[in-house]
């Protein structure tokens, strides 16, 4: 019998390859290596650098740190190291490529890239690698499953100082003094009880209290080999080009989960993240829930029955899955941000700046996940290189601290991007090297960020150590339309979304209750004091007078269109300067969203300035 050649190539060939790999290679290699805690007694009273933070980030300080010569204490308050990809089973990276398909942060996180073999990973298999990397430094010592640790201040004349840290373990509290401190815990801990000033979830653009859902990730057991061959299969011949599947994850299937309802309003299915373990189980970051975390915790381990069954009877190759567990920790995707000498903003990331202290690159788009019920997830925009300065790295206000993850200095929109864990590792790594430099010159960190010749010489040292630091320019193709700084500032309050793509549409009709809806988000974020009216918004063209308007009734003015836009014409908008308004005097030109944006830009500022004056 004769094959059919396409046959083959697209079915038999895949799964013969699959079978081969499961089987003999990726999951294939060394045993769990577990890493010798020291004991509590022979902690030393100083550490030239002590780490608080076993997640990646903080496993890359600590092994710079000590690969720099320094006596480095990594210490976490869980059983053991990867802390996110351990302990909240996230067994996927988000990758950051440059323009040429290059991996943009090498260094330390390519060595542990290259030796997890791959972007979706085994998470027993990080934990040994983790293990390994720790165990191979004499200089570091690790004191894990402590119950807590907070840091020890000092004022100084240049202002307060964290000098060590206060751990409590086995019923005993241990001072430990320290050159240097690294924050490296997730949520930024030991900065805020330093005093380090900081912004929790979207509060930094006017919406208190709105951070990203948390996750709680679980595993399936009961999928074979063919059924996960029909996963791929389906995802990889859907016709969809955002999913897809390799021979060891798959992402996709949102047309399925978008039909599931959930049992209460704090839960929503997403399309599901998959990733296959070396003992043939699946990992599955899918299930988005809104609440504080204790509370969060316990409805993902109510909900995920119900979503278990939903996926048995919906989705292709998971007839026979069964739930088999739930991840110890939650994958929390934002929670403080902390002020530091720079603020990485949304601009930095989409207009791909550069800096002249640049320890790390970033590319991934921005990602902004649902923050409440009803709330869809956005991708504001996609970066194609960015730089993240040291000064992100260096508190205000309190000396002695570096801060590396996801609560360094970004803004929350930035933090869409720059939050992934190959940026994280970057900054450890860049933390490790910094902290050797500062004690070398007697300096501080702030005093090391301002140091032009110093910095240089942190990313040399960072160079010798495999990361690759080049200066990059990258046009901004947006920079010459004239509405972009009304872009800019609507993007700025999460407003206007460009997709992977970047397209923002700047030249297409606005629909009329897309802007009042802008306007209205608009006022209420920029704490603009002024009284929504009640807008009745008619269905047909939308243009420059309907804008006028909507805009001169939030004013308090109750005049006719036409009266409207002769009145803020008054006020100084639609200046000839300002872009080709004469366009749009024409009654039946649509207001495009650029022109909508410019409007929505100079409105806020105006009405501000009218609230300063009274």
């Amino acid at each position: 019998m004769r094959i059919n050649k396409k046959i083959f190539l697209a079915v038999l060939l895949p799964g013969i390859v699959l079978l081969v790999f499961f089987a003999y290679g990726r999951f294939g290699g060394p045993g769990p290596d577990d890493v010798k805690p020291t004991p509590l007694h022979d902690i030393k009273h100083a550490y030239e650098l002590v780490v608080v933070g076993g997640d990646p980030e903080g496993i890359a300080a600590a092994v710079s740190g000590a690969r720099s010569g320094l006596s480095v204490l990594l210490v976490d308050a869980r059983p053991e190291l990867g802390g996110l990809f351990t302990r909240g089973w996230l067994n996927s990276l988000d990758m950051n490529y440059g323009p040429d398909g290059e991996i943009l942060n090498q260094g330390f996180f390519l060595e542990f890239f290259e030796q997890i073999k791959g972007d979706s990973f085994d998470v027993d298999e990080a934990r040994w690698v983790f293990n390994r990397l720790v165990m191979a430094e004499e200089n570091l010592d690790v004191l894990l499953d402590v119950d807590a640790v907070l840091p020890v201040t000092e004022e100084t004349p240049a202002g307060r100082k964290v000098s060590g840290v206060s751990i409590t373990a086995e019923g005993k509290q241990v001072a430990v003094g320290s050159g240097g401190v690294v924050d490296a815990t997730q949520d930024g801990d030991l900065a805020a009880l330093a005093g380090v000033p900081f912004s929790v979830g979207r509060e930094d653009i006017g919406r208190p209290a709105s951070c990203m859902a948390v996750t709680r990730v679980f595993k399936l057991k009961g999928v074979s080999w063919p059924d996960w061959l029909r996963i791929v299969f389906s995802l990889r011949y859907d016709g969809n080009q955002s999913t897809g599947a390799n021979l060891h994850s798959a992402w996709g299937f949102s047309d399925i989960t978008s039909r599931y309802e959930p049992s209460g309003d704090k839960v929503a299915l997403r399309g599901l993240n998959i990733g296959r373990q070396r003992d043939g189980s699946l990992l599955i970051n899918a299930l988005l829930v809104f609440d504080e975390r204790q509370k969060a915790y316990e409805l993902a381990a109510a909900e995920l029955p119900l979503v278990t069954a939903f996926l048995r009877q919906n989705v292709p190759g998971l007839k026979h899955a069964r739930l088999d567990g739930a991840a110890p920790e939650l994958y929390v995707r934002e929670s403080r941000h902390i002020y530091a000498e720079y603020r990485l903003t949304l601009d930095d990331v989409l207009e791909n700046r550069d800096f002249a202290d640049r320890i790390a690159f970033g590319s991934y788009p921005v990602d902004i996940q649902p923050t409440g019920p009803g709330t869809p997830g956005v991708v504001i925009g996609k970066p194609e290189q960015y730089a993240v300065p040291f000064r992100c790295l260096v508190p205000r206000g309190v000396d002695g601290l570096l801060v590396v993850g996801r609560s360094a200095g970004f803004d929350t929109l930035a933090h869409g991007s720059a939050r992934t864990v190959p940026v994280g590792m970057a900054a450890g790594q860049a933390a490790g090297v910094a902290a050797a430099l500062a004690l070398e010159n007697d300096l501080s960190f702030r005093r090391l960020a301002a140091d032009p010749a110093l910095i240089k010489t942190l990313q040399d040292r960072l160079g010798e150590q495999g990361v690759d630091l080049e200066p990059f320019s990258i046009e901004n193709e947006l920079a010459g339309h004239w509405a972009y700084e009304g872009l800019k500032f609507v993007r700025g309050l999460g407003l206007a979304v460009g997709g992977y793509d970047n397209n923002y549409r700047l030249d297409d009709p606005i629909d009329h209750q897309r802007f009042l809806n802008i306007l209205a988000r608009a006022v209420q974020q920029c704490g603009v004091a002024l009284q929504a009216p009640e807008l009745y918004p008619e269905a047909n063209t939308f243009n420059v007078y309907d804008a006028g308007y909507a805009l001169a009734a939030y004013l308090g003015r109750d005049l006719g269109k036409e009266e409207s836009y002769a009145y803020l014409e008054e006020q100084g908008f639609f200046r000839p300067g300002g872009g080709p308004w004469g366009e749009y005097k024409d009654y039946d030109t649509p207001l495009t969203n650029g022109a909508a944006y410019m409007l929505l830009k100079d409105f806020i500022a105006y009405a501000g300035s009218i609230n300063s004056d009274s």
